[in-house]
């Protein structure tokens, strides 16, 4: 399902520079662009009027009208449950803290690359992928994987001629194996190559997300490799 953002920023050309990201990246629509507080609420109050709710708003904390703290603050108030991922320069610790204690999911510090932020929207697709999935009840381990989706520190750009997608893939099956993956189970479980699957895997691999081991063969031989995920 595509996520409906809207874009919450006060300065034109960062305004518009998140739009055109928000467009380049799967699976989200921009909802629209805000320029202040006000307009934002109007807008989330407008889009659930028409019956298409915002999904995710990509908040500035420096509003012209008032804190983007407070502007959370009120649309729950107002029974709006739409995410939040910051996307701002503010660096007190003090306001990072209360924005987590208000559910700000993710955040993006200014200035940032148009990789950064396709990384954390990949990362907030991913969280809600997963919670869509979820069963009813779910025990410790489900919620451990859920926050972990959120809090991950996310790979960066992917090196070229590797997809979001097959990433994704990947690790969605390395973290549903208990006792790991070799390059041959992953690409039976992705559906690529046991070339392409090794080449993710060690990617993961190199970035500190999967651990790297061996397995030996009840008939002896050389070991297979095998990756687990951190």
């Amino acid at each position: 399902m595509t996520v409906r953002v809207l874009v919450v920023e006060d300065e034109e050309l960062a305004a518009e520079a998140h739009a055109s990201y928000v467009a380049r990246v799967p699976g989200f629509a921009l909802a629209g662009v805000a320029r202040s507080a006000r307009e934002a609420t109007r807008a989330v109050e407008a889009a659930r009027e028409k019956g298409a709710p915002v999904d995710l708003l990509l908040l500035d904390m420096n509003l012209p009208d008032g804190h983007g703290l407070a502007l959370v603050a009120g649309l729950r108030a107002a029974g709006h449950h739409c995410d939040v991922i910051a996307v701002t320069a503010a660096r007190d610790a003090a306001v990072v803290r209360q924005a987590v204690v208000q559910g700000v999911v993710l955040y993006l510090l200014k200035p940032f690359t148009f990789a950064a932020f396709r990384s954390r929207l990949e990362q907030y697709a991913e969280y809600r992928a997963r919670l869509a999935t979820a069963p009813v009840e779910i025990a410790q381990d489900d919620v451990d994987e859920l926050l972990g989706t959120l809090r991950a520190a996310g790979e960066g750009p992917l090196p070229k001629g590797m997809s979001a997608e097959t990433m994704r893939a990947v690790r969605q099956a390395l973290r549903a194996a208990a006792d790991g993956l070799s390059a041959s189970a992953a690409a039976e479980a992705v559906g690529t190559s046991r070339v392409t699957a090794r080449r993710y895997l060690e990617h993961l691999s190199d970035q500190g997300l999967a651990a790297r081991g061996a397995r030996y063969g009840s008939a002896g031989g050389r070991p297979e490799v095998v990756y687990t995920w951190r």
